[in-house]
């Protein structure tokens, strides 16, 4: 049996989030849940691998269309070194790929790509993985000339380069052009007070309820998260001491006020929620954007292929999300993260591992096959301004975003993404009406993710 492009791509985004979350549950049982020993890692065998070696390789992907694709690269890697071979394992989750890591040994992967950018923190700060840093600098390649900021920021910990990104994901707007004529609106909004305007323009009310909204701007919204919102702002999480900023920076009022402003404005956030509800599965055909029943959403590069597939009828557009007002020197930003991929730092065949892994973070051709292969955009400045990329105006919106100086992520630390979860978790109960005093509800939040970051360690 075949699988859809839309398949591939939903099983993919699918993983990304499971695997966070599954590893997040665990690191609040113990700071240990998602490392390797404290006192592994070290620069390792900087060097050549003369002699034939096979290296194992773990990673996340399991439909048919990716494997073909990270076969495609494997394949492309045994044949430029024909010394090396490549013992490939898919399907694996972090939680797996953790306790591999902490048991060590033989049977150990040299090398792992994962989609939980959250756990950067983790395995940098245990050494579970390598830091990169003198492999690099003894092959004279310059991260920072290579690869977009925002994919070195969510792949080290401290400076700690301990992963490389390997293909990534951006976030903007999708925009239904049959509405947008219908509404009058010549092109998309580039500020918020203009995408405010905009999404109650586009909205229906029939009855109690919607026959089209505009935007849907619950948290629960699908892509509708924290950071993907946020990366509109720009904002600094965290002090330069590492102490919790969300109160102190006003990125985080602002974002949270436009959202609730928003809400009001659509008729507010019962009857919104209620409209949600009616909503079908993010990663399927029944995508409330692909069936009409929103005008607009933020979703990431991966819908273009999906849309294909699942609305070929469909007439819309991409464009980078709205900035605040007072921002919109900035409009082209927008959220980044991906897939990582790291070594291990125990392993006994790191000259072999730190070939195969600059291979699949810097190999142009190869980027270029595999981000086509399964609509992902690549991580190096030369791949994605690589012809043989797919460069269609709808996807070029994410290949431009994702090389914005702009464009931004979430920190690492050392409990992965708990602290984006906190935050997550209070968005709910402000939009919902549960936060009497919202400066107020940001202190205590604050309070909790330091906290939580004092009890693992940080």
């Amino acid at each position: 049996m075949t699988t859809s492009p839309s398949e591939r791509i939903r099983s993919a985004s699918f993983r990304r989030a499971t695997a966070a979350l599954a590893c997040t549950a665990a690191l609040t049982l113990t700071a240990a849940a998602c490392t390797g020993s404290s006192n592994a890692g070290s620069a390792g065998n900087v060097g050549s691998s003369a002699a034939p070696v096979t290296i194992t390789f773990w990673h996340g992907w399991s439909a048919p269309n990716e494997l073909k694709a990270i076969n495609t690269s494997i394949a492309a890697f045994e044949a430029a070194n024909p010394n090396i071979k490549v013992k490939a394992v898919g399907n694996d989750t972090d939680d797996k790929v953790n306790q591999a890591l902490r048991a060590g040994g033989a049977n150990a992967p040299d090398v792992v790509s994962t989609f939980s950018t959250n756990n950067v923190g983790e395995y940098c700060s245990s050494h579970a993985f390598a830091d990169l840093t003198p492999f690099m600098k003894a092959d004279g390649l310059d991260p920072a000339k290579t690869f977009p900021k925002s994919m070195l920021d969510y792949t080290n910990y401290k400076g700690d380069q301990c992963a490389l990104p390997e293909l990534g994901d951006a976030y903007g707007l999708y925009y239904n052009t049959d509405m947008f004529k219908a509404a009058g609106i010549a092109s998309p909004p580039k500020t918020l007070s203009e995408f405010d305007a905009d999404a109650v323009k586009l909205t229906k009310v029939s009855g109690s309820s919607y026959s089209q909204l505009g935007f849907m701007p619950n948290f629960h919204g699908y892509e509708n998260q924290s950071e993907h919102l946020m990366g509109q702002w720009g904002p600094t999480y965290f002090t330069a001491d590492g102490k919790s900023n969300v109160a102190a920076d006003p990125a985080f009022t602002q974002m949270l006020t436009w959202e609730q402003g928003l809400t009001k404005s659509l008729g507010g956030f019962s009857k919104l929620e209620k409209y949600r509800n009616t909503f079908g599965d993010e990663f399927s055909a029944k995508n409330p954007f692909e069936t009409g029943k929103v005008a607009m959403a933020m979703d990431g590069e991966w819908r273009v292929s999906m849309l294909k597939t699942d609305a070929p009828d469909l007439h819309y557009a991409t464009a980078p999300f709205p900035v605040p007002d007072a921002l919109a020197s900035t409009y082209g930003r927008g959220y980044q993260t991906g897939t990582i991929i790291g070594m291990n730092a125990k392993s006994t065949k790191q000259a072999a591992a730190w070939k195969f892994l600059k291979f699949m973070t810097t190999d142009t051709k190869m980027l270029v096959q595999f981000a086509n292969a399964i609509s992902n955009v690549p991580s190096t400045f030369a791949s994605l301004q690589d012809p043989g990329l797919d460069h269609s105006a709808q996807f070029q919106t994410f290949l431009n975003i994702a090389n914005n100086p702009n464009t931004n992520t979430t920190p690492a630390t050392v409990n992965g993404g708990k602290y984006l979860t906190s935050i997550q978790n209070f968005e709910y109960d402000f939009e919902s009406g549960k936060v009497p005093s919202l400066q107020a509800g940001l202190k205590n939040l604050d309070t909790t993710i330091d906290n939580d970051l004092a009890q693992a360690g940080q």
